[in-house]
């Protein structure tokens, strides 16, 4: 496959043989050997002594629940060859070619001049046709499938990015040069049209939402070129984060998914599209039966809006947004951590009325929770621009719901694309001053020296004009500060979501929050160029 994650796994029938053997298990009848016939059979051992009868184990206790396990259950999956049967003519093979210039750099013997070897050499090292650029050719190999007879087919962005040619090779052996129709980078789908003579055969999209860990899949794919291939597995575990994009919720399966099974699909037992296969994890090029597919709860949207528009139009809420940590979690007096905090507001973007404000955590999205940071981006993306939605969010220790119209996400907005940040990994962190070994303690605040944020203090840090609170002149090592990375520079702009002016408004909001008994604090830091991020501080 041409992702990021290789594979490759074997397994020795001798080791498996051994294993067996050494734990004493019986081999199948086919496999024992019978003894020579003009050899004796070895004379029959004494009869040992009846041995005491052991004691029956103890009947499980009422209290402790038994699991009844169906005997068909136990006995694994019937047969899929009918199954399969109906979904091969869907599945495809896609070779894609691209020319690639490269540069000709291969250093050259230097030769007596009027030497007879100056042509050979010339040709050697400089190609046919003399010096410069030389084209080469590059092949790769994936799979599709067919979602309508009219010859629309999916795959992976990575199966076909960059070609300059794309054939479609069907069961039947017939091939169709294809169109490509758009592509997303971020869940990493394509979508292709070829022109058949007749109607295809097409395969439906199901609904990934209903799968369960334990269900059984089958994937079909062209694995290193070798054509139509059936496997079978069942679904390991959802909702995975590979870090492969934004979007990450896929798949995780055991069925072999190998390279060239990119872009291929993953059935449920109905023969519906579940999944569409996109990434492996292994060490050298095999499956060893962690697979990732991409769940058609994200891809079937992605797909309807390539086909209607020929590229992805996503909402866009027009936050900045950060994880809820269990120390954030315990500063806002929430009994868990959960939701999306926001460390800031897009200027321009949808939320135009102060509708969500920084420090708000974002529990609930046009009814779908947000059990975590990563969550809002996704459920964001999915909903239509245009929509005015109902947001839950937690503010001042309760929940209320506010109704936002969502904007649209274009892709070359990279700071409005509703994206987690980092705390303590803004621009400019490491070029900082160091932080100071001690300071004397009458002016540090939680290891902080702190000074009003006036013209010369904007001047000596570079402190954009449009930020307003206390700067931060100096932290001490090994302090509450230090640990949350808040450096030279930095502002405080609240404390428990109160604004501060002035060093004392810090020191006095400190001393309030500790007579209340808080072990920590919420505080909202901006960076020089105005960068939004909150960070809990220890108060003991």
């Amino acid at each position: 496959m041409g992702s990021s994650f290789r594979l490759s796994f074997t397994r020795s029938l001798a080791a498996g043989l051994s294993a067996a053997l050494a734990a004493g298990t019986a081999l199948p009848a086919s496999a024992q050997m019978a003894p020579p016939a003009n050899v004796a059979p070895p004379a029959p051992a004494p009869a040992a002594p009846p041995a005491a009868p052991e004691a029956l184990p103890a009947p499980p206790s009422a209290a402790a629940p038994q699991i009844k396990v169906p005997p068909a259950m136990m006995q694994g999956p019937a047969s899929v060859a009918d199954l399969a049967a109906g979904l091969l003519d869907a599945v495809v093979n896609i070779s894609t070619s691209q020319n690639v210039k490269s540069d000709d750099e291969a250093p050259m013997p230097k030769v007596p001049e009027g030497s007879p070897f100056q042509d050979f050499f010339d040709e050697f090292f400089k190609g046919q046709g003399g010096s410069g650029p030389q084209s080469r050719k590059v092949e790769s190999l994936g799979s599709g499938f067919v979602i309508d007879p009219a010859g629309y087919i999916v795959t992976n962005n990575h199966v076909i990015e960059g070609a300059d040619d794309i054939e479609i090779n069907f069961a039947n052996g017939s091939k169709l040069k294809a169109k490509l129709i758009g592509t997303d980078t971020k869940t990493d789908l394509a979508l292709l049209k070829v022109e058949p003579k007749k109607p295809l055969t097409a395969v439906p999209f199901g609904d990934s939402r209903a799968m369960r860990i334990g269900d059984w899949v089958m994937a079909i794919g062209n694995p290193f070129g070798l054509g139509g291939t059936v496997t079978v597995g069942i679904i390991s575990a959802r909702g995975r984060n590979i870090n492969a994009g934004p979007y990450d919720n896929f798949i995780q399966t055991d069925a072999a998914i190998n390279r060239g099974n990119s872009g291929g699909p993953l059935f449920n037992m109905k023969g519906e599209v579940i999944g569409i296969n996109t990434a492996i994890i292994s060490p050298s090029g095999g499956s060893i039966g962690i697979g990732f597919s991409v769940p058609t709860e994200l891809a079937q949207n992605v797909v309807g809006q390539l086909r209607e528009f020929g590229e992805t139009r996503r909402g866009w809420l027009g936050v900045r947004i950060q994880p809820v940590t269990d120390d954030i979690a315990e500063s806002l007096k929430m009994d868990t951590a959960r939701g999306a905090l926001v460390s800031g507001v897009i200027e321009g973007g949808p939320i135009a009325n102060g509708e969500i404000k920084a420090g708000d955590v974002i529990v609930k999205f046009d009814g779908r929770d947000v059990v975590e940071m990563r969550d809002l981006p996704r459920v964001v993306a999915e909903s239509p621009v245009g929509k005015a939605v109902d947001v839950v969010i937690l503010r001042d220790g309760k929940e209320q719901t506010v109704k936002v119209t969502l904007g649209r996400l274009e892709n070359n907005e990279e700071a409005a694309a509703d994206e987690p940040t980092t705390p303590g990994a803004e621009e400019g962190t490491d070029q900082a001053e160091p932080p100071a070994a001690t300071l004397p303690a009458a002016d540090v605040v939680l290891g902080m020296k702190l000074a009003t944020l006036d013209d010369a203090s904007r001047k000596t840090y570079e402190i954009a004009a449009d930020i307003d609170g206390v700067v931060v002149t100096d932290v001490a090592t090994g302090s509450p500060a230090a640990e949350r990375r808040i450096v030279a520079g930095d502002v405080i702009v609240e404390i428990g979501q109160e604004a501060m002016k002035t060093p004392e408004d810090v020191s006095a909001r400190i001393e309030e929050l500790k007579g209340e008994g808080r072990r920590n604090t919420l505080v909202m830091v901006s960076n020089k160029t105005g960068e939004l991020r909150f960070v809990s501080l220890r108060l003991e």
